[in-house]
């Protein structure tokens, strides 16, 4: 690899729990962090920050942007490399739109239901999951068109 490719991308791991769901070049990583959304080019400043369940969009060189749907998790930035570390990582073409659609009409129901501050807190996380998801197979969508 020549040296001006190498200054002009990151090396990007995105792993769940299980597994190591991706390993390549990008150009660009946008992500949403626990302060708002990120976006991470070449030459970013070193970071350590949560992240919000919802999509990783990655820009490989020369290539469509890959998405990926994540429950939330952990982001480190170093100097040439962007490392995603989430319990969950789904790309956003293999997200099971139904299954989505039913679990945010599920959060939805037990949100108006109230039954416990416990129930209440649950029902959020699982509103937010649900919404990303859906938020990533509309991204999906969109870079399809």
């Amino acid at each position: 690899m020549s040296e001006m490719s190498k200054n002009n991308t990151l090396q990007v791991y995105i792993v769940s729990a299980e597994r190591q769901i991706y390993a390549g070049l990008a150009q660009m990583v946008n992500i949403s962090g626990e302060m708002g959304e990120l976006g991470l080019a070449p030459g970013h400043s070193p970071l350590l920050t949560c992240i919000k369940p919802g999509g990783v969009r990655v820009r490989e060189p020369g290539k469509e942007e890959d998405i990926f749907y994540v429950s939330g998790g952990i982001l480190e930035v170093q100097s040439s490399t962007v490392t995603v570390l989430a319990d969950t990582v789904v790309r956003a073409a293999d997200i099971d739109e139904t299954a989505a659609i039913e679990a945010k009409d599920r959060a939805e129901k037990a949100l108006a239901d109230r039954k416990s501050e416990v129930e209440y807190a649950n029902a959020l996380i699982e509103l937010a999951r649900a919404t990303a998801q859906l938020r990533a197979i509309k991204d999906l969508r969109k870079r399809v068109k």
